[in-house]
């Protein structure tokens, strides 16, 4: 009993331990996010002209930089949780890649928008957050885990009606190039790395139960029905 309890408290332990540890990296993303904000505010400054203008020499840090800025308190606000959560679900579930996934999107996503956006300033992490949404949910899917395929069904219930912002007629004013680009991106990492990090289980029968299979139906007894 005692040693059942024991085993117990340090599953809970790991449990707890884990998800502190998948927590930093998306806390720390976050934290940035408010505070490029918080020195917009203290200078007075607008740094929308650090984001992405697409084909353009000063656009280009923006690749690096664009995610980290946000037009109002709204717009930050709403980019803050997902990135938050979305970061967790995979630094959690899919820690051994998490790091070369969130940076190939980053950088993915906005180099794509770079090439292939309209004439404008693009700001804000909602390609990030598509990227992470879209990956998390089709490598639940195409890894064929039973716990990776029911984060994906909590992605669809938790974020399934940013589908919307897909498609530019819904939201004209958002960058729907950085969500598109950030969904297909996600897509292409999910297949990329379906190799890596976690597996679907291998199960293998123990050989005296498969050996005791062999033995009753040489008896011609079968396993799925019984003569009567």
């Amino acid at each position: 009993m005692s040693g059942q309890l024991s085993d117990e408290g340090a599953g809970k332990d790991f449990f707890r331990r884990k998800l502190g540890i998948s927590m930093i990296i998306p806390g720390i993303f976050v934290f940035l996010m408010w505070f490029v904000k918080a020195v917009e505010l203290m200078f007075d400054i607008d740094l929308t002209r650090m984001g992405i203008y697409p084909l353009s020499v000063n656009g280009l840090q923006g690749i690096l930089f664009s995610p980290l800025i946000h037009e109002g308190f709204g717009h930050l606000f709403n980019n803050s949780l997902p990135v938050f959560f979305l970061g967790t679900f995979l630094f959690y579930f899919y820690s051994e890649i998490a790091v070369k996934v969130s940076l190939w999107l980053y950088f993915l996503t906005g180099a794509a928008v770079w090439v292939t956006g309209r004439e404008a300033w693009h700001i804000g992490a909602s390609g990030l957050i598509y990227g992470l949404a879209s990956f998390l949910f089709f490598s639940g899917i195409i890894r064929k885990h039973f716990r990776l395929a029911g984060l994906s069904l909590l992605i669809v219930f938790l974020y399934g009606s940013m589908v919307w912002g897909l498609f530019p007629d819904v939201y004209r004013d958002v960058s729907w190039e950085s969500h598109l680009l950030g969904f297909v991106a996600g897509i292409v990492l999910a297949v990329l790395y379906r190799k890596q990090g976690p597996q679907a289980p291998v199960y293998e029968w123990p050989e005296d139960e498969v050996s005791s299979g062999d033995e009753t139906e040489e008896n011609g007894i079968s396993g799925s029905a019984r003569e009567r």
